[in-house]
């Protein structure tokens, strides 16, 4: 199926970077699900931008499957088809900030909690959902937004990281038990972003380190990775499950 058949939700589509992935789909007449739980201005302002025919703004906290159901029943009836494609980027409330991290000796277990309800119970929730109908259509694209983090944990935060990587795990086991669905699920890994709501309080030395560390000599842009999620959803990619696309300027070669 070509983008511009698609039916794309974007988990906090309304600002950083599921904003960027938003007008990315949006850029190849995708119709876009603009999913907000707290940003409802903004993610009506993209609305409003795109117009009705092509997006259309969603509250749910992904966490309650009852609203991620309710979410997906409101975007069928409004486009006249289920979903075919789910980013899964909405984020547990977190600021990339290494000074004001939790330690090891101090984190308690409510971060982590937090952190893994927000990243894997929100992909549970939005595949559950979304399944039935990509059985429906014989076709369904899941792309989950993880961290390099697991792999060069450069700053140690430990709660992410744990719920980054057991999202990986989750996006590959769904990718063994729904590729008999035509179901694709992959992930796509970013570094630090320059610059989004959760990179705001990064030092500019730290982006400044990164940038020289890359084989690019800069630190990746949300748009430049919202791009790389377009593979996952193009027919490119339709043989192409289970995978980690890690997109950070070289900084992680695995």
């Amino acid at each position: 199926m070509q983008i511009t058949e698609q039916i794309v939700l974007v988990t906090g589509g309304g600002r950083g970077l599921g904003r960027r992935i938003v007008q990315a789909f949006a850029a190849e007449s995708a119709r876009v699900i603009i999913n907000y739980h707290a940003s409802r201005d903004a993610a009506r302002q993209l609305t409003n931008h795109f117009g009705s025919s092509r997006a259309v703004a969603l509250e749910a906290d992904v966490t309650d499957p009852e609203q991620v159901a309710t979410m997906l029943e409101r975007a069928q009836e409004h486009f006249g088809a289920p979903v075919t494609t789910v980013v899964n980027n909405a984020l547990a409330a977190f600021s990339f900030n290494g000074d004001a991290r939790s330690h090891a000796a101090k984190i308690g277990w409510d971060e982590f909690a937090a952190q893994f309800s927000g990243s894997v119970r929100g992909a549970l929730n939005t595949t559950q959902a979304a399944l039935p109908g990509m059985q429906e259509q014989g076709f369904g694209r899941i792309i989950n937004i993880g961290t390099n983090l697991f792999q060069n944990p450069v700053v140690p935060y430990h709660d992410y990281t744990a719920a980054k990587a057991a999202l990986l795990s989750l996006t590959r086991t769904l990718a063994k038990d729904l590729g008999g669905h035509n179901v694709t699920v992959n992930m796509v890994s970013g570094g630090l972003l320059r610059t989004t709501d959760a990179s705001a309080a990064t030092p500019e030395k730290v982006f400044d380190l990164i940038a020289s560390s890359t084989p690019l000599r800069h630190v990746t842009t949300p748009q430049e990775f919202a791009d790389t999620i377009l593979f996952f959803a193009s027919p490119w990619a339709r043989s192409v499950t289970g995978q980690n696309l890690v997109v950070d300027g070289g900084l992680v070669m695995d």
